[in-house]
């Protein structure tokens, strides 16, 4: 297991795996299941990553972002082709965030929202900018 795994909590958890798995291209490593059709845990690999994913436990406090009425983060997912990976989300039910574009610091990348409520950043390596360009043009961005 890596140092660092994200553990995200999903409305749904059965759907929201198999949404995953066909949508962003993950594949299941293992599953925890309760009595009740419920699940404690589900992981899955994205790449070299794994992410933990449990279903809503209300009554325990945890919750998902559609409960929360939003999400604080998004999570990163790199691909070789952002474009197809993009249109698929939303094809099969992502929100649009933020739409696909070619980024100053080399990256083509778009954000959507899951149907669980979760922030994506989808992004493409495009080309290595050095670290002052980047900087130059954060600044004229961010209005430094």
């Amino acid at each position: 297991m890596p140092t660092l795994a994200p553990h995200i909590v999903v409305r749904d958890l059965v759907r929201a795996v198999q949404w995953y798995v066909d949508v962003l291209g993950a594949h299941e490593v293992s599953r925890v299941p309760l009595p009740g059709d419920k699940v404690l845990t589900v992981e899955l690999a994205f790449g070299d990553t794994s992410v933990h994913l449990s279903d809503e436990f209300p009554d325990m406090g945890i919750v998902s972002p559609l409960t929360l009425g939003g999400t604080y983060g998004a999570l990163q997912l790199t691909t070789d082709d952002v474009d197809a990976l993009f249109e698929r989300a939303v094809d099969a039910g992502a929100e649009v965030f933020h739409p696909v574009a070619d980024m100053f610091w080399g990256d083509r990348q778009g954000q959507i929202i899951d149907p669980f409520g979760h922030r994506w950043n989808l992004s493409q390596h495009l080309r290595d900018v050095p670290s002052e360009e980047i900087a130059a043009e954060a600044a004229k961005v961010f209005g430094a």
